[in-house]
């Protein structure tokens, strides 16, 4: 019985599916030679050890510094320690616009002969920066930076985002003067709002409008006052002087005033009341 199941299951195997077979028999499969494949021929004679180290191209600089045909330039020490004083970190609550006006201002006082000074700009600002920014320029593509303008679009792009721009737009738009707070200190927080974000936008006449509707009335009647009439019958530039102006007089405020109760004698200069110096006298008794 188990020869002749065998041979059955072998027979039928083999036999039945004659058609299928006919089919798949177009179809034949090459056999696999290494020798005929051409996938591991080099035209270099590397080693396979050298082959796979690390490569060391595309380390290349991001920013392209143009060359300098000065003889004998070099940039002092002095210098790099006065830009690494104040580096830029990339932190969320730091100005790029301010850190490039920080550093315009002392490279725009360097001068050397026959060396552009966008030159010196493009080699001192990787000194200037720090952490997160540091890495942001390392990550750039090399020699993607060709001029001074490439470089602070790239940043101020990187640390001001649209979304930074949109809500420097509504603090500014929304400004209120708040109830502990004085004309020449709103001017102030206004001014600093209007150089946080010096793409707003905003003409002078809509700054202008803007603050002086956020101003209490009592700085309203005070600034029209100056004036001798109304603010809005000033040009733009006048009103501005003007505010500028009143900005300079910072007038403190009116503040309770504690009188202290001395526990000594009192002064020729003030009146002598006996029931007072004698509850004085009880008090100080108290408290020894």
């Amino acid at each position: 019985m188990r020869t002749r199941s065998s041979s059955n299951l072998i027979f039928e195997s083999s036999t039945t599916p004659k058609r299928r077979n006919r089919r798949c028999s177009k179809q034949r499969v090459e056999p696999f030679s290494l020798e005929e494949t051409s996938v591991v021929t080099m035209a270099d004679q590397h080693t396979m050890a050298e082959l796979l180290q690390a490569r060391t191209e595309g380390y290349g600089d991001a920013i392209v510094i143009p060359a300098i045909l000065a003889e004998n330039f070099e940039l002092k020490h002095g210098l790099l320690n006065l830009v690494t004083s104040k580096q830029f970190y990339g932190f969320e609550k730091e100005d790029p616009h301010a850190h490039i006006r920080w550093f315009n201002k002392i490279t725009s006082t360097i001068k050397y002969k026959d060396v552009p000074n966008s030159s010196i700009k493009l080699m001192l600002f990787p000194f200037s920066i720090e952490g997160a920014a540091r890495i942001w320029l390392e990550k750039e593509p090399p020699r993607s930076i060709l001029t001074w303008e490439d470089l602070v679009s790239k940043f101020i792009n990187q640390f001001f985002p649209p979304s930074k721009t949109t809500n420097l737009r509504n603090e500014i738009t929304n400004f209120q003067q708040r109830f502990d707070e004085s004309f020449c200190e709103a001017w102030d927080r206004f001014k600093d709002l209007l150089r946080a974000c010096p793409h707003h936008g905003f003409t002078e006449l809509h700054q202008l409008n803007t603050f002086y509707n956020a101003l209490t009335p009592t700085d309203q009647d005070s600034l029209n006052a100056a004036v001798g009439g109304n603010l809005l019958t000033k040009t733009p530039r006048d009103a501005l002087a003007i505010i500028e102006n009143k900005s300079k007089v910072r007038n403190s405020r009116n503040k309770p005033v504690v009188t202290k109760v001395s526990m000594n004698a009192p002064s020729s200069s003030t009146p002598y009341f006996p029931e007072i110096a004698a509850l004085a006298d009880a008090v100080k008794a108290m408290l020894l």
